[in-house]
């Protein structure tokens, strides 16, 4: 067992994690964030995606040793406050989702593009999103998901 200190969502943990644990697991298991999903174990779907240090990463891909001292953001910490972030407000909103199990990622995902990048094109978008699979949209939602919470976010900022 190793001892590894992560700041997740704000909030400072001290944790004994075996060294294969993955960064997903303790996430789900130890902390009990299961907004982050596991979906194909092979790191190829994104719906695992969390923000690590700001930018998105694949959860079930990293060791939880490899995030050792690192700030980890999950879709549970995106919303300070009771009411939806404004990307998942978007999400809500434009119908960015069907069964929902790839939103978490797909929403992380757009967390870390939009704060690099908070007007981004259509290809902007679609490259982001190159690395999460959804197997029920065709994707049209998402990407107006997307262009929505760029648009929300620049108005609750101005």
């Amino acid at each position: 067992m190793h001892r590894i200190s992560l700041t997740v969502n704000g909030q400072e943990h001290q944790l004994e994690v075996k060294p294969d644990s993955l960064l997903v697991s303790v996430l789900r298991d130890n902390l009990g964030l299961t907004g982050t999903h596991v979906g194909c174990d092979t790191s190829q779907c994104g719906c695992c995606n969390v923000l690590m240090d700001g930018v998105s990463i694949k959860s079930c891909a990293i060791l939880a040793l490899q995030a050792d001292g690192c700030h980890i953001s999950t879709v549970e910490g995106l919303s300070q406050h009771a009411d939806l972030h404004p990307i998942q407000e978007a999400f809500s909103k434009c119908h960015g989702l069907q069964c929902g199990f790839c939103t978490p990622g797909m929403i992380m995902t757009t967390a870390c593009l939009l704060s690099a990048n908070p007007k981004p094109s259509d290809e902007d978008i679609v490259h982001a999103l190159e690395g999460n699979l959804c197997r029920c949209t065709g994707y049209v939602n998402i990407i107006e998901s997307v262009r929505e919470a760029s648009r929300l976010i620049a108005a609750h900022q101005a």
